[in-house]
């Protein structure tokens, strides 16, 4: 078996395979032993026939098929192997000899992963917002999280049903003194404020005290699901049963201790840290961002459209598995949507060229600086996977197959390319940059 290699173009390669004769013959005696069931000679039972009766009266062509198909998908990928190559779609195969006694030959033409042709990729400059200053309101609106969870529901005798409040209430509505359908209720719960009945409802309950009744006067919303309500003034008759309300803890040092923190000093000094650290690192990323954005951009590439294709693809199947944590299907999500799964696939080839254009050009320059990670850093990738997977790094670690500790070896050459194309960045805020421009 001989093979040889002819580059295309920057995306296409061509191979020409050559099968040794004995090695083709052993092939047609294996079709001829799968095809001869399948036809009739006359004078022979099914499946008795020989050989070269089979070739008189339909010529050796019938077992060319099978033939070509056992030995193809060695000799092809023998010819893969060889010469490295990185097919990315069906191999278009051309037979150039075939026949009995005779060595078979073919070509076979296919798309491969591209080169690239890198652009500057060193010492870039990129432009990203400014850094993101914590305010005071986002440090109170962080605190506020964890003082809702300390949050203690209370109950409410001594007064009338305020802003805020929780009611339990019976309600019955009617349009022109007429009850409607989903119009009565007992024993609902209702959160003064929330808007979850309609405008004017919740407002008219505010002063009511326990065991009051009341009829409160309301229109329903000129765009509103039950088409026969819509814009009607309607009546409810309501009372109030309970009031109940939230008490939020006192953010003192007790509250501090209760969030492991000795003082309240203490415990609002991390909150600024931990929002701090989360401006810092999402500046970071938006400056890798950038600069993989304009280290691709810079690159050639002559991208086969099949990459593409199996990028869709891959986004499809993701957004597929996120649709089934939630409940739904892909099916229905395309009946809604009136689309088609190729269709749905189309539409998202700008985002799978971009993402297969960041990936060949990562490799590309990993290559062209011989970036490898050390042990160290590929056991932090693992270690990193390990706690997003909830797992105990030794477990995970040897759960690994071969493929996902090769993936993560590459995650971790990922990185470290990134952080080599950080170490000449210049960093020119938006703004500044525009204002440069003006000028």
């Amino acid at each position: 078996m001989s093979h040889t290699y002819e580059k295309l173009s920057s995306n296409k390669a061509k191979l020409t395979i050559v099968v040794s004769a004995e090695k083709f013959d052993e092939a047609m005696h294996k079709a001829y032993l799968k095809t001869r069931n399948q036809v009739t000679i006359p004078g022979f039972r099914k499946g008795k026939a020989p050989r070269k009766m089979i070739e008189n009266m339909y010529g050796e062509a019938i077992f060319y098929d099978d033939a070509i198909e056992a030995v193809f998908p060695e000799a092809y990928e023998a010819a893969v192997k060889e010469f490295d190559l990185k097919p990315v779609d069906r191999p278009e195969v051309d037979v150039k000899q075939i026949g009995a006694g005779q060595d078979l030959e073919f070509t076979v033409e296919v798309f491969v992963r591209p080169d690239v042709e890198l652009g500057d990729y060193k010492a870039l400059t990129v432009e990203v917002a400014p850094k993101h200053e914590v305010t005071e309101e986002e440090i109170n609106a962080r605190i506020a999280q964890d003082q809702n969870k300390g949050a203690r529901t209370v109950e409410v005798t001594d007064r009338a049903v305020e802003d805020g409040d929780t009611v339990n209430l019976d309600y019955a509505g009617s349009v022109d003194g007429v009850a409607f359908q989903g119009g009565t209720a007992q024993g609902q719960t209702l959160t003064i404020g929330s808007h979850q009945f309609i405008p004017g409802f919740e407002e008219q309950m505010v002063g009511m005290a326990i065991g009051e009744e009341k009829d409160l006067n309301v229109q329903f919303p000129e765009q509103y699901h039950a088409e026969d309500l819509a814009g009607k003034d309607a009546v409810f008759h309501v009372k109030v049963n309970a009031i109940t309300k939230t008490e939020l803890p006192e953010l003192d040092d007790d509250f501090a201790q209760d969030n492991n923190f000795d003082t309240f000093e203490d415990y609002r000094a991390s909150i600024v840290k931990e929002l701090s650290d989360r401006v810092e690192r999402n500046y970071e990323i938006s400056v890798e961002n950038a600069l993989v954005e304009k280290a691709t951009a810079n690159a050639t590439i002559d991208m086969p459209k099949a990459m593409i294709e199996d990028q869709a693809n891959y986004i499809l199947r993701d957004m597929e598995i996120r649709m089934m944590y939630q409940g739904l299907r892909m099916e229905d999500y395309l009946k809604y949507t009136g689309q088609t799964r190729e269709q749905l696939a189309e539409s998202y080839y700008g985002e799978a060229e971009q993402r297969a254009r960041v990936e060949l050009t990562m490799e590309a320059i990993r290559k062209a600086e011989a970036i490898e990670p050390t042990e160290e850093e590929v056991a932090e990738q693992i270690a990193k996977q390990a706690e997003q997977m909830g797992q105990e790094v030794e477990t995970f670690e040897k759960s690994l197959t071969d493929e996902q500790r090769s993936y993560l070896v590459d995650t971790a050459a990922i990185q470290k390319v990134v952080n080599f194309l950080k170490e000449g960045v210049t960093v020119v805020a938006k703004e500044e940059a525009k204002a440069e421009d003006a000028e």
